[in-house]
């Protein structure tokens, strides 16, 4: 098992309605400051049709409500008390808050039930189809598992490649090599990863480590302010692995390629290189090389299959006619080569 796979997930239980002001759907609280403190629980939303219709058996008030335009035009179809006891009906449960699509307005009589209620209520320009699409997407991600690993998370070649390995390896040393020949920072010492739907790991830094890195020997330097804004950023999927470790005579490790054994973090399964380090290899030059061979497999080219397709061939070959397999070179005749 390696050492990522020991990591457990963390993941919120439940967070407060006050989060929901820093998604994308752009709400504007109706209701003040009232409700900002009730717990959501589920990531899950709620279209509370039956409910103001009086059926409530079924009703997940614990969910985010969402009122579009269907709730809206019933409501607006009934006589103002029987529009007050439908919303009465409703608000009498624990319900964390409601959200208006479309920019819609409700009567004042009906904020103030949900005033009395506790109740938070937010207005959202967009249409209901896209509002469900941004929040649950927001929600997702609040209650996604997340993972804390130790390394140093870079951007080579548009491809992230964690660095992992033990303490005082030289993994900062190595991120801070890749920034100097152009590369980004996305995190260093300490990355939150977030696992976004079913095989999507993000990572980014913490709010106080940020981009600060610690070089043994010489302290705490700002990545940004010394490379500028284009040597970080602030969020990368993981698409890599690169676990650095010594180097042991007495180990085997992979001579071609072929068979990779992916790593597991949050049970997603990521490309993982175990890479051998010595006094004297550069391993900066090998970590991009890693992330560019990465990108030819996206791509669909395997080095690794090509060259074992190109062997088997050439055994079939020259068994086929007899012949023992020799290597020739590659160039039949050279030509002259003045300068």
């Amino acid at each position: 098992m390696s050492m990522l796979e020991k990591i457990k997930a963390i993941s919120k239980e439940e967070i407060y309605v006050e989060i929901l002001m820093k998604s994308p759907v752009q709400l504007t609280p109706l209701t003040g400051n009232i409700g900002l403190e009730n717990i959501i629980s589920d990531k899950n939303l709620h279209r509370p049709q039956l409910a103001l219709a009086g059926f409530v058996d079924l009703f997940t008030y614990h969910r985010v409500q969402i009122f579009g335009n269907t709730e809206l035009y019933y409501l607006q179809s009934l006589q103002l008390e029987d529009r007050i006891i439908a919303f009465e009906n409703i608000s009498r449960f624990s319900i964390p808050c409601i959200i208006i699509t479309n920019n819609h307005q409700i009567d004042d009589s009906l904020i103030d039930i949900a005033v009395k209620q506790n109740i938070a209520v937010f207005a959202t320009p967009f249409e209901t189809t896209k509002t469900i699409a941004l929040l649950s997407d927001f929600l997702d991600d609040q209650f996604a598992d997340q993972a804390v690993v130790h390394g140093s998370f870079v951007d080579v070649y548009g491809v992230g490649v964690l660095l992992v390995g033990r303490s005082g390896i030289g993994k900062s040393e190595i991120a801070l090599d890749l920034i100097e020949r152009g590369h980004r920072l996305v995190a260093d010492d300490i990355i939150m990863f977030t696992k976004k739907r079913e095989n999507i790991l993000m990572g980014t830094g913490t709010s106080l480590v940020k981009h600060f890195m610690e070089i043994r020997g010489l302290g705490i330097i700002n990545v940004q302010k010394m490379f500028g804004i284009r040597a970080i950023r602030y969020q990368k999927r993981l698409e890599i692995i690169v676990e650095l470790e010594e180097w042991d005579k007495d180990k085997d490790y992979t001579r071609t390629g072929l068979d990779e054994v992916p790593s597991n973090l949050l049970n997603v399964p990521v490309s993982t290189v175990k890479l051998p380090i010595f006094a004297g290899k550069n391993v900066t030059v090998i970590t991009e090389v890693i992330a560019l061979n990465y990108l030819l497999k996206t791509y669909g080219y395997n080095a690794a299959g090509v060259f074992a397709d190109k062997l088997q061939e050439e055994i079939y070959s020259k068994q086929s006619q007899g012949k023992s397999v020799r290597d020739h070179r590659l160039i039949s005749y050279f030509q002259s080569d003045d300068e």
